[in-house]
């Protein structure tokens, strides 16, 4: 589908004809999962933005009570999605500090979500399990890769590969997933899928 076609449609989820036209799609589809249903991680949408090279913007409550976002490379097990972060490192001055806060408060959300017109999103919620590792966590590693490419993966990998190199891999297995793309699932708010 062509900007032009996707931009129209979208404009289209205005009138009572656009919804209906934009139900019927999400229906041939598989769309009909609602909002929450892990199911949904094996969708189009959600396969896509798993291996991409998008940053997961991960939230979750900070020790003093305040919410925080922050931007982190992951990495799909298919069971769990995978933020490590450094505890120690020869570029890294102290541990995260969301690792106190997630051991306190493990709830989080995660959004891996596109800029383009219109947006996709990828929602999940689950509790984080904080495991500590000598060196390299191997899910690190692979999302660097990714995110790199294997030549400068390499060369950053091998800058970590020393013996103060420590990471906590923050693990969170999916309790909740919502898939929003604005073409075959739209936000509840706009006639879309809901729960």
């Amino acid at each position: 589908m062509g900007t032009d076609a996707v931009v129209e449609r979208w404009n289209a989820v205005t009138d009572t004809e656009g919804v209906q036209v934009m139900s019927e799609t999400a229906a041939d589809s598989g769309g009909a999962l609602p909002q929450g249903d892990l199911g949904l991680l094996g969708s189009e949408v959600a396969k896509r933005l798993l291996v991409s090279t998008i940053p997961a913007r991960f939230a979750y409550v900070a020790r003093d009570g305040t919410p925080r976002i922050v931007p982190t490379w992951f990495h799909w097990t298919g069971d769990e999605l995978v933020m490590p972060t450094f505890v120690s490192a020869p570029h890294v001055r102290h541990a995260a500090a969301r690792l106190a806060a997630l051991r306190a408060n493990p709830d989080v959300a995660i959004s891996i979500d596109t800029e383009d017109t219109p947006p996709v999103a990828l929602s999940v919620r689950g509790r984080a399990s904080v495991t500590e590792v000598d060196g390299v966590a191997p899910e690190y590693a692979l999302a660097a890769r990714r995110y790199l490419g294997e030549e400068a993966a390499a060369s950053y990998l091998a800058m970590l590969d020393q013996p103060v190199t420590r990471m906590a891999r923050i693990a969170v297995r999916p309790t909740w997933v919502g898939v929003i793309d604005f073409q075959t699932r739209l936000p509840s708010g706009l006639g879309g899928v809901t729960g």
